[in-house]
């Protein structure tokens, strides 16, 4: 009976594990009943799993900030070193780097400063002498840009046109005129080679000059640039190499004026780039009408353009007076000058309307204006010349 009874609680077993399968806790109580070790370690290692994941999501974001920090650190280091040499050096010493020789070498080179920022300041402008004798307010019938005016017929001396012609201003590269003057009338080798040296290099501020030292002309080619394109290099050359030097050659460059009896005049030197070449419009309508007589100086002052060779170059000259190749004109001698003491200037030798005049503007402003104010007398003297023919009678 008691074998019966066990056999009973074997069946009530076994139909409650089969219904303890069905409901999917086997594993679990198969394990606590047959293995009571692996039931205990099962815990923990579900636990040390669970430890193990905050662990690499810890670790992930620690290595993403000390990334962020080196980054950090690399660009501020980029930062430092891009402030000069001398820092680069600093911080590879400090990091225990040895600098490059070549980074040595920077180190030892001055530190460049940071410039400031630029401030424009617009600088008032430098006034012409005529401008501060308050010449350019003056009016006249023609409404002419140039402080100083004067229109005169060659032939008969008869005065056209004047507007302050008594003024003495600064005249600027007129002076080359008298230069070349006495140039001519010395008789000169015009084949004699000149070399521009450095006692030709001017220091007035804002002149310019496209022959360098060395560069070696003829005393006829450098006649020709000083007077056709007022090269300034040009014009104290010749001065220089006078028979006596430059002081002499100023000399007589006074003494010519006093003989003509250009008493208002005065030179210093033989560019005009100083402003204490001084004359009225009186004085250098004679200057004009001497110069005329002399054939070389008509001929190269109206020399459209001139080519000199040196060396391997070959430079390029033009007339610093347009009027030269218009047409409309028809100009024996003539000559420009500007510095910002004298203004515009421009004297000229000119057949119009059948007339030989001679004409003079001083101070004048702008680039075109001395050129604008020759067109507007050119047109006044034709107007005024046909004016006075006599009309033709009727015949018959």
């Amino acid at each position: 009976m008691i074998q019966g009874v066990v056999r009973i609680r074997k069946l009530v077993l076994a139909a409650a594990v089969a219904a303890w399968v069905g409901v999917g806790m086997l594993p679990t109580v198969v394990s606590a009943a047959t293995s009571p070790a692996k039931v205990a370690k099962a815990p923990k290692t579900q636990k040390s799993a669970s430890a193990k994941a905050p662990t690499k999501r810890s670790s992930a974001s620690t290595k993403a900030a000390t990334r962020k920090v080196t980054t950090a650190k690399a660009t501020n280091k980029k930062v430092v070193l891009a402030k000069s040499s001398a820092s680069r050096v600093k911080v590879q010493m400090v990091a225990g780097k040895k600098p490059t020789a070549r980074q040595l070498a920077v180190r030892s080179q001055p530190r460049k400063v940071e410039k400031a920022a630029l401030v424009r300041v617009a600088a008032p402008a430098r006034l012409s002498m005529g401008e501060q004798l308050g010449l350019r307010t003056s009016n006249d019938r023609l409404d002419l840009n140039s402080s100083v005016a004067l229109v005169i017929d060659q032939e008969t001396n008869e005065v056209l046109f004047s507007k302050n012609d008594a003024a003495v201003l600064p005249i600027a590269s007129l002076t080359k005129l008298m230069t070349g003057l006495v140039i001519a009338d010395a008789n000169l080798d015009m084949n004699e080679l000149i070399t521009i040296t450095q006692d030709d290099v001017d220091t007035y501020k804002g002149s310019s000059s496209r022959l360098a030292v060395g560069s070696t002309l003829s005393r006829g080619e450098m006649m020709h640039l000083a007077l056709m394109s007022s090269e300034n290099r040009a014009a104290n050359a010749l001065g220089r190499t006078y028979p006596g030097g430059l002081s002499e050659f100023v000399r007589l460059m006074n003494f010519k004026a006093k003989q003509l009896g250009m008493t208002d005049t005065r030179y210093v030197e033989p560019t005009g780039l100083s402003s204490l070449n001084q004359s009225s419009a009186r004085d250098l309508a004679t200057l004009v009408s001497v110069a005329h007589d002399r054939p070389i100086l008509r001929s190269l002052s109206t020399s459209p353009g001139h080519e000199v060779e040196l060396g391997r170059r070959t430079l390029h000259y033009n007339n610093s007076n347009r009027l030269i190749k218009n047409p409309e004109w028809e100009i024996g001698l003539q000559k420009t000058g500007y510095i910002s003491e004298a203004g515009r200037c421009l004297v000229m030798q000119a057949k119009v309307a059948g007339r030989q005049l001679i004409m003079v503007f001083l101070d004048s402003t702008g680039k075109l204006s001395r050129i604008q104010d020759a067109e507007r007398v050119r047109r006044w003297v034709e107007v005024q010349t046909e004016l006075a023919r006599p009309a033709l009678r009727p015949q018959g």
